[in-house]
């Protein structure tokens, strides 16, 4: 798990590195190309049919996927490192509120206060002039997009709740992918330009520390307990504060950390709290 967030981590800052000089689509796309490559080769080993059975709610889970996708990579292009990380990170208040909402989950005074103290936190984050005067200390557009974004993470995840009754991970997997490639080569094109050396080593490292990365998650889910695991996972916040001051210069204010750890504690609670029920 450890190694999973590390590497989460640095894709994360090839994605960053990248948006400095190619359009957020264009990687979401090339990102979601390789992705769906190496899951149908995976599958095809496995002779597994890769389109499933619950096709409707696995396209579903592509176009919520999509999106979530598309709004975590604008975010870490237009926000600092660490803050976009931190916003990304508030998908598992999201997740108990649509999982209360559409699946009957018990939604408990935990997850209320929980809910509370992120959204506390990123408005200590993003610093709003109505509330703090002066200029606010990141863009609203670009923080409104990144919470857009761990909603619809959230809502991917309950989605696959849903789906492990019916459909192989791979295929999930697949169907993201897949999905996402259709449709990042719309929202892609009328900005698209063809990389060059430099680019295209990113964009390669892009796709592989992505895939190390869930290799890992997976395993580490399969050897230890979801409520350790999903602890262990928090570390990617700390390795984008570090890569945040190290490689772009980005350090946070007395206000950022306190909003970083009610969210971290927050979010920390109900993940802890789920794995016990």
């Amino acid at each position: 798990m450890a190694g999973s967030a590390f590497f989460f981590s640095i894709m994360s800052v090839l994605v960053k590195w990248a948006g400095q000089t190619l359009p957020s689509q264009e990687i979401v796309f090339f990102r979601s190309a390789g992705v769906m490559g190496l899951a149908l080769g995976h599958l095809r080993m496995e002779g597994i049919d890769p389109w499933g059975n619950n096709r409707r709610l696995l396209l579903v889970r592509g176009l919520v996927g999509f999106v979530a996708l598309s709004c975590f990579y604008y975010a870490l292009t237009e926000l600092p490192l660490p803050d976009a990380t931190l916003i990304q990170y508030t998908n598992p208040i999201w997740t108990a509120l649509l999982a209360a909402i559409f699946l009957g989950e018990l939604l408990g005074i935990v997850e209320i206060l929980g809910l509370i103290a992120s959204l506390v936190g990123v408005v200590l984050i993003q610093q709003p002039t109505f509330l703090f005067g002066g200029q606010a200390r990141l863009p609203p557009e670009a923080v409104l997009v990144a919470i857009c974004g761990a909603v619809a993470a959230a809502g991917a995840y309950v989605i696959v709740r849903r789906l492990r009754r019916t459909e192989h991970t791979l295929v999930v997997v697949f169907y993201f992918a897949f999905i996402a490639t259709i449709l990042s080569i719309p929202t892609a094109a009328p900005t698209a330009q063809w990389p060059t050396g430099l680019e295209w080593g990113i964009l390669l490292g892009i796709g592989v520390v992505t895939y190390l990365a869930q290799v890992m998650l997976t395993r580490g889910l399969h050897l230890e307990k979801a409520g350790r695991a999903t602890a262990i996972s928090y570390l990617q916040i700390v390795f984008a504060f570090v890569w945040g001051m190290l490689l772009f210069g980005e350090y946070p204010t007395p206000l950022s950390v306190v909003g970083a750890v009610l969210i971290i504690g927050s979010t920390g609670a109900i993940a802890w709290l789920r794995s016990r029920s």
